[in-house]
C-alpha cells in the first residue's frame, strides 16, 4: 500500500509530460525535412566505465509503435543492471519543485521533444533517486549516476494503449544516486 502514492505521482507526472509535449506540437515535424544526425555510440572504454549516451539506448521501433522486449539491442542488455553515467536534461514538466526532488524524466535534449506522443521511446529515461539522494532542477545538461534498468512494466500506458497506438511512455529507468 505504501507504493500507491509513488505510483499515483508517477502516473500524474507521465500524463502531464505527455500533454505538455503534445500541446507543444512535438510530432508536427516532417521526418523528410528533419536533418540527419550521426549516431555516436559510446566506445568500449566508455562502456567499461559506465559512461553511456542516448545513442546507446536506441532500438528499432516505429514512432508511436507498440513496444516489445524483443526490440532491445545487445548493447541495452549489456548495460542493464549496471551502474552508469548518462548526460541529458531534466524535463521541466516532470518535476514540481526546484530542489530536493526524488523523481524526474531525463531527456536527450532541452526542447521538451523527447517524451510522450510523437517522441522516440528511447529518448527518455525515468530517474528515481534512491535512499536519501535527491536532485535539484537545472536548465543546463546534467549527468545522472545510478543503476540502469530495462523496465517494460512500470511505464505502460493505462489499459495498454496510449495515443496513436503506443504501448509505453518509457522503458528505461535509472535508480539514481547522484545528479550533477
Amino acid at each position: 500500500m505504501h507504493h500507491l502514492p509513488r505510483f499515483r505521482f508517477s502516473l500524474l507526472m507521465v500524463v502531464v509530460c505527455a500533454l505538455t509535449v503534445s500541446l507543444n506540437g512535438a510530432s508536427a515535424e516532417d521526418p523528410q525535412t528533419r536533418p540527419k544526425v550521426e549516431i555516436r555510440l559510446s566506445s568500449a572504454a566508455q562502456l567499461a566505465k559506465g559512461e553511456i549516451n542516448f545513442d546507446d539506448l536506441k532500438f528499432d521501433i516505429e514512432k508511436d509503435g507498440a513496444f516489445d522486449e524483443s526490440m532491445w539491442t545487445e548493447r541495452l542488455k549489456t548495460i542493464n543492471g549496471k551502474n552508469v553515467k548518462l548526460r541529458g536534461y531534466i524535463l521541466p514538466a516532470s518535476t514540481y519543485q526546484d530542489r530536493g526532488f526524488k523523481q524526474f524524466v531525463l531527456v536527450r535534449d532541452n526542447k521538451e521533444c523527447c517524451f510522450g506522443p510523437g517522441a522516440a521511446l528511447y529518448d527518455c529515461v525515468f530517474v528515481n533517486m534512491v535512499g536519501d539522494h535527491t536532485a535539484d532542477f537545472s536548465t543546463r545538461p546534467v549527468t545522472v549516476e545510478g543503476k540502469f534498468v530495462l523496465d517494460p512494466e512500470t511505464y505502460k500506458y493505462p489499459g495498454g494503449k496510449g495515443p496513436r497506438g503506443a504501448t509505453h511512455m518509457a522503458v528505461f529507468r535509472i535508480e539514481g544516486v547522484k545528479v550533477k
